[in-house]
């Protein structure tokens, strides 16, 4: 999302102050909650598709009621799936970024080979090009509501997960990592977020949403609300709102310094412009948010490196570190 924004910004320049100034609030509100169940128990989503990628790759089409429409999601099946039939399974859920889709794991990293041998399931659901992974208060889509409820149920159903979960996400999909896990306590030991905005508050990401939704077509309203009026869903929305809400989990943290380095070499100047305006607001709004972590007992980690832009060579090297961690705590 960051690319794009970027890009589109610079013909943009005059949309900038009037942006901020609509999206500007710094208004208090109680926590995120649920909506609460009423009357009968709502439709499961369904598996309608299945496509072999591989032996252990799989590409599913799952009819989702709280989408009203299918969702691909990709899955890379445990090492020892077929030998024990009735054994449940950890889980590692991916989130993509924004403009992005539930290929990106597989297509830009060599994520299929890291979880070679381990008997994790792998899940990448399709979060939307710019879903935002959240339930948007106009009344759809309701991403968090797939994700969250429908996806998990259908994991533990067909494919023998257990309740062991970690999720990791990068850019906009760290986003909804961060999100997801502050809404739904203990549904994750270990959350991953790569190079994501933590700060809705942050100019800069006020002026991100402004212009790439407008971009879209989408009005940043049907998202969240009105930034005043709706403060109190913005602020459950915002991660650096809500510490204590990460207290029993692992998180952590990363971005690069934005100035670009070796493995930026072969981009073009417009692209690497924009990957290095995409990774600059990150590494303060993160330092500031792991420090409020750890003053709450937040067990925190954070790798802020330089060099290190917004782009898919930096997220590879991340994946490959961090991937040791997440495999340790669920239990591989």
């Amino acid at each position: 999302m960051w690319l794009t924004f970027w890009t589109y910004a610079k013909k943009n320049l005059v949309c900038l102050g009037l942006a901020a100034a609509v999206l500007s609030t710094n208004a208090q509100a109680a926590p995120w909650k649920p909506a609460a169940a009423h009357g009968p128990r709502p439709a499961e989503a369904r598996i309608t598709g299945v496509k072999a990628i591989d032996n252990r790759m799989r590409d599913l089409t799952v009819m989702s009621p709280a989408m009203r429409t299918s969702i691909p999601v990709r899955i890379i099946l445990p090492e020892n799936w077929s030998k024990n039939p009735k054994a449940t399974f950890p889980v590692v859920y991916m989130l993509h970024g924004g403009d992005d889709d539930y290929t990106s794991w597989t297509r830009e990293t060599d994520l299929e080979a890291l979880a070679q041998h381990t008997n994790a399931l792998i899940v990448m659901p399709d979060g939307g090009r710019n879903g935002y992974y959240s339930d948007w208060y106009g009344g759809g889509p309701r991403w968090e509501t797939f994700h969250t409820r429908e996806l998990v149920r259908l994991m533990e159903k067909k494919f023998r997960a257990s309740r062991t979960r970690a999720v990791v996400g990068l850019s906009m999909g760290g986003f909804g990592a961060l999100n997801y896990a502050a809404h739904h306590q203990g549904m994750f030991r270990y959350v991953a977020s790569m190079s994501s905005y933590v700060d809705l508050n942050d100019p800069a990401v006020r002026l991100e949403l402004a212009l790439g939704t407008a971009k879209e077509g989408i009005d940043i309203k049907d998202v969240w609300g009105d930034p005043v009026k709706d403060a109190g869903n913005w602020k459950a929305h915002n991660p650096v709102a809500m510490p204590r809400a990460f207290r029993g989990m692992h998180i952590h943290l990363s971005a690069g310094s934005s100035e670009p380095g070796p493995l930026d070499a072969g981009h073009t100047s417009d692209v690497l412009l924009a990957s290095e305006l995409g990774e600059a607001p990150l590494w303060g709004q993160i330092s500031r948010f792991a420090r409020s972590l750890r003053a709450e007992g937040v067990d925190v980690s954070t790798h802020l490196y330089t060099p290190g832009t917004h782009s898919w060579p930096y997220w590879r090297a991340e994946l490959h570190r961090i991937w040791p961690s997440v495999m340790k705590s669920i239990g591989q």
